[in-house]
């Protein structure tokens, strides 16, 4: 049998995976692994005790706006890596521009600030744990979002890797907020960012792997 042949023969029939389809499949990972995410906080952290208290500060929702808008980009991103053909467009400038404006209030943050109250508002008193602890919250969400993107047809294993990764750190980010105790724009800025870039990074190392069909 030929070549073209072979090729006409795989391809009878095939057609796009439907939208709504696609949808519908990562609503039920996400929303798995939301719920998996936040019982992993409960058992491994715990909430914040004075939680309706930091409700009512801004730098809380500075944190899960920073979280919530950029899981938002990086899931168009994944949506649209998952299926053959599809162009990201302008998600990457929507992944980008939340850390680039987070990144702007915490130099504000750090110039106003008197010199010796700079190291603090990087460091704040979890910057050697915030990381880890959002890398290993996202683990529930970086399986859902696996799971996704294994039964349906990425053709650039590496991006899409990466950014189920950033989808699932982005969202553990958002579900970490309700434990952190930090309140410095500098330190989410940071470590916020690192903690979500290690499961970008994971996804992108096990995309080729795990995503290759």
């Amino acid at each position: 049998m030929k070549t073209d042949d072979l090729i006409s023969l795989l391809a009878t029939g095939a057609a796009p995976v439907p939208t709504h389809s696609v949808g519908r499949r990562f609503a039920l990972a996400l929303g798995l692994g939301i719920v998996g995410a936040v019982l992993l906080l409960v058992l491994t952290h715990g909430l914040r005790a004075d939680l309706a208290q930091a409700m009512g500060e801004l730098i809380f929702w500075v944190k899960m706006a920073f979280a919530g808008v950029l899981a938002l980009a990086a899931y168009i991103a994944t949506e649209r890596l998952a299926r053959p053909g599809m162009r990201v467009g302008g998600a990457w400038a929507a992944l980008a521009a939340p850390v680039l404006l987070l990144w702007l209030v915490a130099a504000l943050v750090l110039l106003g600030a008197d010199p010796e109250q700079r190291a603090g508002l990087i460091l704040g008193a979890t910057w050697n744990t915030c990381p880890f602890s959002i890398a290993l919250i996202s683990l529930p969400l970086f399986v859902a979002t696996f799971w996704v993107m294994k039964g349906l047809a990425p053709t650039r294993p590496a991006w899409a890797g990466a950014s189920a990764g950033l989808l699932a750190g982005a969202l553990a980010a958002l579900v970490y907020a309700l434990h952190c105790p930090e309140s410095g724009a500098p330190f989410i800025g940071i470590w916020y960012v690192v903690g979500i870039a290690i499961p970008a990074a994971v996804g992108a190392l096990l995309g080729p792997r795990t995503l290759r069909w």
